[in-house]
């Protein structure tokens, strides 16, 4: 696949002309958070933006309708959320959330640092598009089914298997050797890219796993593996190795109140964002993961892994989104707090129908988009839930 123009992914110091106002995109390697982060996001949101801190698919935040770009620059910075202003856009880094905590085969944690340290000092890789993805995938397999450009899946303690394009590419790496093998391969899809700006992704370079492997001088000698797409949601109470508790959060479509995010600072713990719009607050006592439930479910935190949100997610629809037909997210809210966002899977003899959003009834996951260009959708088995100038088309 070959576009005309380049990449224009948005971040902090390249902001997106929405259409409610400018969007600002915060890059969060490996989803982490310190409570002075979480803090200083809270009051930008609020001082700066429409109030809420929007979560995306790869562990990262938005912003809303910036008000002013400058002093939200100098907030970030201020905070470690803006380490350089030439590579802030290429910094996405999506690790397993659980490791090192919760179970897995290789902490992956202690390797974003690595990683993102290592993109920032090179001045070439600043030119990698806004859309790469790398992911650390500590072997449980929650993140590698994600369709990184570039990542690593533990299937050992001391063993990785090298990901290209989404798949595994057969190669096995030391963990010592993972993030140096990650970034060279950065600079191989670099090579393949050339001067075609309109390439934003290995996959779309033409045997582009095939030709990095190449180019890193490896050769392949496991089988490969395959992974699933399925939604691995961390929900509720969470026992952790060490005997500390984490607690899993859903946030209602990706929109985290500012309100809610100061109190969540409050709870002054290492908070990570999830690639499935999610939170994990880690390192709690038990009476102190007891108050946060308390607290924060009355505030809309999901806590409940059987709650009808976890199905549903849906793109910035209007006002935000020009292109959008209508305001889909009032509609699936709607059809939440209605009882129509059904348990169970959705049944494919129905096939596709076009109705009015207050007849939208669908069982199993569900995705809600503006126009047919589906804007965040989510990966796997998912209902579309398609806005038209007719109604909706569920397919």
């Amino acid at each position: 696949m070959t576009r005309r123009a380049p990449d224009s992914c948005p971040g902090v110091l390249r902001l997106h002309e929405a259409a409610d106002g400018p969007l600002a995109r915060i890059r969060v390697p490996g989803g982490r958070l310190d409570p002075a982060q979480v803090q200083a996001l809270a009051e930008a949101a609020l001082d700066l933006a429409d109030g809420n801190i929007e979560l995306t698919s790869r562990g990262n935040v938005q912003l809303r309708r910036v008000r002013d770009a400058g002093m939200l620059t100098y907030r970030l910075a201020a905070a470690g959320l803006l380490p350089s202003p030439t590579h802030e856009r290429v910094r996405n880094i999506i690790a397993s959330p659980l490791s090192g905590r919760i179970g897995g085969l290789a902490d992956v944690h202690p390797l974003v640092p690595a990683l993102d340290t290592g993109l920032l000092a090179s001045p070439r890789l600043a030119g990698l598009p806004g859309r790469v993805l790398f992911t650390l995938d500590d072997g449980r397999g929650d993140v590698s089914g994600l369709g990184p450009d570039i990542g690593v899946h533990a299937t050992g303690t001391d063993e990785f298997a090298l990901l290209l394009a989404g798949g595994d590419s057969g190669l096995r790496l030391r963990a010592a050797d993972a993030v140096d093998v990650a970034l060279a391969a950065a600079h191989a899809f670099l090579d393949l890219r050339g001067d075609d700006a309109g390439r934003w992704r290995l996959h779309e370079i033409e045997h582009g796993a095939e030709r990095v492997v190449d180019r890193l001088g490896l050769s392949p000698t496991a089988e490969r593996l395959e992974f699933s797409t399925e939604q691995r949601v961390p929900i509720g109470w969470l026992e952790q190795d060490n005997g500390s508790v984490g607690l899993g959060a859903g946030v209602r479509l990706g929109s985290l109140p500012a309100r809610t995010a100061e109190f969540l600072a409050a709870v002054e713990r290492p908070i990570f964002v999830t690639p499935w719009r999610s939170l994990v607050i880690t390192d709690l006592a038990e009476w102190a993961a007891e108050q946060v439930v308390r607290v924060l479910a009355p505030m809309g935190l999901i806590f409940d892994a059987d709650s009808p949100w976890l199905l549903v997610s849906a793109c910035a629809g209007q006002p935000g989104c020009a292109k959008s037909h209508t305001d889909v997210r009032a509609d699936a809210a709607d059809a939440v707090d209605t009882g129509r966002v059904l348990p169970g899977a959705a049944d494919p003899a129905l096939g596709p129908r076009t109705m009015s959003a207050t007849d939208v009834t669908v069982a199993g996951r569900q995705h809600w988009s503006g126009c047919d260009r589906r804007c965040g959708r989510p990966q796997g088995e998912v209902t579309d839930i398609v806005a038209t100038d007719k109604g909706y088309r569920v397919d």
